[in-house]
């Protein structure tokens, strides 16, 4: 089933928070993540520059890490940049993605696509999830267990959901692998690409990953 684009939020078997983001397509396969300090971006891989002529919305930075590592921000869109900001100045994480994701609404493309938002939050160890469609805006704070994870995606999944078991990553690398091709993921079709962000003692650890890898 394909459900495009998916955010994760979720606690390792040892407690530990993770935030993670799978870029599924159709239409733009041709993208790769890349890794530099405290953000991650999605770019057009080398020879498909040009893609984002055709659609402005499938290049952006899909994570940002706020306060140095005090909190993980993953979306789907250029709202990372503006949700991560307004958390750093201050402002309540439930805030932040309600009024980035009511000002900046759901992606104006021929599908309508959704924003879809994710923070985890080393300061009080909470997870957040956020969606806003065309039909609705949903902000939820995710009650994670050890081994639990809970997402949303662009299509069809596009609800908020309770958390499910089944996480079994225990670092940053394994939980891309995992949004490729582990647990509920791997009956989702078209993957491209997965980022993961997963909490230490100091921070957290950013990996990245080609679905063709």
């Amino acid at each position: 089933m394909y459900i495009g684009r998916i955010v994760c939020v979720a606690r390792t078997a040892d407690g530990r928070l993770c935030a993670a983001y799978r870029v599924s397509s159709r239409s733009f396969p041709n993208r790769t993540a890349v890794v530099s300090g405290d953000k991650v971006s999605i770019i057009p891989k080398p020879g498909h520059e040009g893609d984002i002529f055709k659609n402005p919305y499938i290049a952006y930075n899909c994570v940002r890490l706020v306060g140095e590592g005090a909190a993980a921000v993953v979306t789907n869109g250029s709202q990372t940049d503006p949700i991560a900001e307004k958390i750093a100045l201050g402002m309540p994480v439930r805030d932040a993605l309600a009024s980035v994701s009511l000002a900046m609404d759901y992606e104006k493309d021929q599908y309508d696509t959704p924003r879809i938002s994710a923070v985890a939050d080393r300061r009080d160890d909470s997870a957040w999830l956020a969606i806003v469609r065309a039909d609705g805006l949903e902000v939820r704070k995710v009650a994670l267990q050890p081994g639990h994870y809970a997402y949303v995606a662009t299509y069809e999944e596009n609800k908020l959901t309770p958390a499910q078991a089944g996480f079994t990553p225990t670092d940053a690398d394994q939980a891309c692998d995992f949004m490729i091709k582990g647990g509920i993921f791997s009956e989702r079709t078209n993957p491209v690409a997965a980022v993961a962000a997963i909490a230490t003692a100091t921070g957290f650890r950013l990996a990245e990953k080609d679905a063709a890898k």
